[in-house]
């Protein structure tokens, strides 16, 4: 798939726009609804949706699941710098707390900043013990999320 938002083959128009604004409102949004949103043929809209996705402008329909009905009422945030030797065991590690939900890796002091959530305190704790054998952490617990994870911000290109 290609990644490129504006080339010779595809560049966001207008009518591509508010087809995205409408799958970031709701993804289960059907071809026929968007189609009579932007004054135009489902077939039409349908060959736009696939036309973005062959090149990558679209690269999944999701849900948002709300942590706390799922009984995790708490998030953090663990800044992890890894043992001499461990970072591939550590990668490893993260990628199977099922708590994580994000993890990325960085340059700088630290090697991955990890976002998860629990249900407990004792629950944070036991994680945290599981990852110092492989790294030394630096953690923050969430008060409230200001933003939360948004989609890039993108503009109408003239072709």
């Amino acid at each position: 798939m290609r990644k490129l938002i504006n080339n010779e083959k595809w560049s966001l128009d207008a009518i591509d726009s508010k087809l995205i604004k409408l799958l970031e409102n709701n993804s289960r949004v059907s071809v026929a609804e968007m189609a009579r949103a932007v004054n135009m043929s489902s077939p039409s809209v349908n060959e736009r949706m696939k036309r973005m996705e062959e090149y990558g402008v679209i690269s999944k329909y999701s849900i948002e699941l709300d942590p706390e009905s799922f009984d995790y009422p708490l998030t953090a945030i663990v800044r992890i710098r890894q043992h001499p030797g461990k970072l591939k065991q550590l990668e490893a590690m993260i990628q199977n707390i099922p708590e994580v939900i994000e993890c990325d890796k960085v340059t700088g002091e630290d090697c991955f900043y990890v976002r998860l959530c629990f249900e407990s305190m004792p629950k944070l704790d036991e994680i945290l013990d599981k990852v110092s054998t492989l790294g030394d952490t630096h953690t923050s617990v969430v008060k409230s999320t200001i933003v939360k994870r948004r989609n890039v911000p993108y503009q109408i290109r003239k072709r």
